[in-house]
């Protein structure tokens, strides 16, 4: 962020090489921050996340992707809720653009792996 004067705007996505980890590429987002209450803006913003993540990992030939809980945890994003966006954001994008990235949701927490069995059967 010093390079480039400037902090990343919440929702869009940037890809970077990943250097010496286990993978091509590392796409980074800023996940909406949730204080005093979740929004309309809170979920658009967290929807944005993952649709741009998902653009910018085909315009670079990504063929699979994996996502962490993006903006729960200290973000304070509920997690039941921004599972559902996660699956209807990535489901919706596949329909939309007839991609055939594969999608790896990677989770921490045995609450969030039981949530994402429930949402994707």
């Amino acid at each position: 962020m010093e390079e480039q004067g400037y902090e990343e705007p919440t929702g869009q996505a940037k890809i970077t090489l990943a250097y010496n980890l286990p993978c091509d590429y590392v796409i980074h987002t800023v996940g909406p921050i949730v204080r005093g209450g979740r929004t309309k803006k809170h979920e658009e913003l967290l929807a944005s996340c993952y649709r741009s993540c998902l653009e910018i990992a085909e315009e670079n030939g990504v063929e699979s992707i994996a996502f962490c809980c993006i903006s729960t945890g200290v973000f304070m994003f509920p997690n039941k809720r921004a599972a559902e966006i996660a699956v209807e954001t990535v489901k919706k994008y596949k329909e939309e653009t007839n991609s055939h990235i594969k999608v790896i949701f990677n989770v921490f927490k045995d609450e969030d792996e039981a949530i994402y069995h429930r949402l994707l059967g």
